[in-house]
Formats: structure tokens, sequence, C-alpha cells
């Protein structure tokens, strides 16, 4: 009856059976709070007084969604989706069909490396590039699952084994971090190495995900033609003013590390270069707005579960409870602690926060068991890495969905978080427990 357990899987069968994920992430926090020893007025306490730890990456989302309503105005991204059109022609063979899906999905995947290392701006991309290109994806009868799998690859794996951007955050600033706050001396070369086989089960995982989606997939049209403009006209002054607008708010916000003051100023000059009419700005947000609003309140509500979680001190009390349970085995406190990590990452929906809270607990359980300090790099890295890919509150599922469901036909649960759990976190509970064996 720990509360971590308790709540996170009630959320997660909520979640399966379709109810609302901010309604499942609401109902378990306070399941989990009382059954974890608070009060009624404690539980509801801790989840409000959490909520605001996600009230900024809520309005980030929604000033991206109006920026990428008016990026779509300028014509630019269905400029992009009429030259991959132009690709497949009017009479394509099924080799040049194979041909123009292995491009879309390698760029898909290679945009999305670059977005946590080269040019981190995280999950921003999707909803700019991904809803133009629903209606090639429809004529190829491509299968969202399969790109919702390549974008996650490639917005989890990267940060886990290159030290740079997210990856330098994630590597470096958070895990090696706690680990020498909890008395392991690790070293930077020493991360990349260590995380580098459960990154290769997530690896095994993608390759996976294409034969298990290889088969077309039928969409109806007519959602797809509903949200796009009446009108594009690709006049080189729109798309002049979008270029300027997406470097000034890709600048603005490596410099400021703000998503909401790039995209702000980004949507300004889309205004000022008058791709957007000023009476017409107030539409172009509210559309935004609707686009992103599922996940502001999902990151919201998923602040609100984690301080319940940590109010409840159920994490410390599970890790405790599995380190007394299995004694000096490794290999079974190996695996323990990997399923912990999963547990907790599923709930919070956040690889980056879930390390600092498992960190203090697993370092002197690994050393009590005598796991090396690469091994121990494994075990924890892997641990917080785990859920994040599969997870219904973690931005790495969240953001495909915004994307891939701009036209209500791609289910955030099933088309997004269920593909995603069985391609990534199984992989990486196998590779990861192989790691910490073998390192």
């Amino acid at each position: 009856m720990n509360p971590v357990v308790v709540a996170v899987s009630l959320m997660l069968l909520l979640s399966l059976l379709r109810i609302n994920v901010v309604v499942s992430l609401a109902v378990s926090a306070l399941v989990g709070g009382l059954v974890g020893g608070l009060s009624l007025m404690e539980t509801l306490k801790a989840f409000t007084d959490g909520l605001g730890g996600g009230a900024t990456i809520a309005l980030s989302y929604a000033m991206l969604g109006a920026f990428a309503v008016a990026i779509s105005r300028s014509g630019i991204t269905d400029l992009l989706a009429h030259k991959v059109i132009a690709q497949l022609g009017k009479k394509a063979t099924p080799s040049h069909l194979v041909w123009v899906k292995s491009l879309l999905l390698a760029a898909l995947l290679a945009v999305s490396i670059a977005s946590q290392n080269l040019i981190p701006v995280h999950i921003a991309f999707i909803p700019i590039l991904i809803p133009p290109l629903l209606h090639v994806m429809a004529q190829m009868r491509l299968d969202r699952r399969l790109v919702a799998c390549v974008i996650t690859f490639g917005l989890t794996a990267t940060y886990m084994i290159l030290p740079v951007g997210f990856g330098g955050i994630f590597l470096n600033d958070i895990l090696a971090q706690n680990l020498i706050r909890s008395g392991v001396a690790v070293s930077g070369p020493q991360l990349p190495l260590a995380m580098a086989i459960p990154v290769l089960g997530m690896v095994l995982g993608l390759g996976c995900a294409f034969f298990s989606y290889r088969k077309p997939r039928d969409y109806a049209l007519e959602p797809i033609l509903a949200i796009e403009p009446e009108t594009v006209t690709f006049t080189p002054h729109h798309l002049w003013v979008a270029v300027v607008a997406i470097l000034a708010a890709l600048g603005l916000q490596l410099y400021t590390d703000s998503i909401i003051v790039g995209a702000l100023v980004g949507l300004l000059i889309f205004t000022i270069g008058g791709v957007i009419k000023f009476h017409e700005s107030q539409d172009a947000f509210t559309q935004g707005v609707k686009m992103m609003s599922l996940i502001g309140f999902i990151m919201i509500s998923a602040s609100g579960f984690s301080a319940v979680m940590n109010a409840t001190q159920g994490v410390e009390g599970l890790v405790q409870t599995v380190g007394n349970a299995l004694g000096d085995h490794k290999g079974l406190a190996s695996f323990a602690m990997l399923l912990v990590g999963l547990l907790v990452t599923m709930g919070i929906g956040s690889s980056f926060s879930t390390v600092p809270i498992i960190a203090g607990i697993y370092v002197p359980l690994c050393l009590h068991l005598g796991f090396s300090p690469l091994a121990t790099i494994a075990i924890i890295g892997t641990a917080g890495a785990l859920g994040d890919a599969g997870s219904p509150a973690s931005d790495s599922t969240l953001g495909p969905t915004s994307g891939l469901n701009a036209d209500g036909q791609h289910d955030h649960i099933w088309d997004s978080v269920v593909p995603t759990f069985i391609h990534y976190n199984i992989p990486l509970l196998v590779f990861g427990w192989i790691a910490s064996m073998v390192l």
C-alpha cells in the first residue's frame, strides 16, 4: 500500500480507460495522499501548492501555440509540405513512396535530436512543424504511432548520452552533481560511457517500432483540411517575415532561457510584419491556446501530483522496503531500483525531477551492494530516464501528441503513450539492468 505505487497505478489505469489525464492525475494524487497518511486537507494543500510549479510551462506552451498558428499563416510550413507532396508525384511507385517516407522520418528524427542538443528548443518545434505535414502523412498512409516513436526517441535518447544542451543539463548538472553529493566520485567521460548500453536498448526499440507500425494506416482527410488555412499565400514578404520571426524567437529563447519571451517576440514580428492583421491577433492567440491547452493543464496537474508524492515521502519508503526485502542480491536489487524509477517518473513525468529524488537513496544502497561507479551511474541515470517515454504526463509524449493530434485523429494514451512505453521503457529496463551487471 505504498502511496507512490497506488497513485501511479491508479493514474495509469484511469488513463488507459480513456479518463482525461488531468482528471486521472488529480484523482490519483488525492488517493495517494490519503494512502500515504495525509489528511484530506493536507493532501489538497500539497496538491494546490504544487500547481504553481507547472504554471510557467503552461504559459510557455500557450505562447508557443500562438506562435505556431502565426507561422502556419505565413505559409512557410505549407511550402515545406508542398515540396514533400511534389516528391510523391501523382503516380508514385511503391519504392518511391518508401523512399519519401524514409526521408520524412529521417528528417523528423534529425530535427528531434537537434532540438535537444544542437539547437535546444525541446518540443517547441513540434506544433510548428508537424500539423502542416499531417496531410502528407495521410496521403502516404503513414502510421502516426511510428512518427510519435521517432520523435520521442530524439527527445529522450539524445539527452541520455550526449552531454550538450539538455544532455549537458541532465548528465553534468543533475546526474553527476547528485552522485557527487551522495558520495560517488564521477567524471565527465564516465557518464556517456555508462549510459551507452541503456541507450542501445532504445535504439533497438526504435527499430522494433519501424516493424510494429510498418503497415499503412488510414486517416480521414476532412479533419485535416479543417485545420489548414483557407488560403495560403506564398509571398516572399510573408516568408521572409517568418524567417526573421523564427530566428528572433530562437535566439531570444536561447539567450533568455525563456520560451515565453521568444514566442512573444516572434508573434509581435508576425503582427508588425503584416502576416497577422492587428484585428486577427486575438483569434490567432485563441487558436494557439486551444492547440496547447491540454498540455498546459496536464503539466500543471503533474506538478500537483509530484508535490503530493513528495509530501507522503512514499519514494523513500518504497526504496527502503525494496532494499530490506532484497538483502544483498545485486541482480534483484538493480532490477527493483530501475522498476521504482519507472514508477516515480511515470507519475511525475520528468526524468530531470526524478534523479534528485532517488539519487540520495539509491547511492548508499548501490555502495552497500558493491556496484561500481559506472554501474551506479547506469542504474540512477536509467531509473531517472525510465518512464519519460511512456508517461501520460511527460512532455516527451505530450509534445508529439500536440502536433499529431491537431486534427483530433491521434489519441494521446493509445497512440503516443502506449507505443512509446512498449518500445522504449521495456528495452531500457532490460538494457539498464544489463549495464548494472557488466559495468
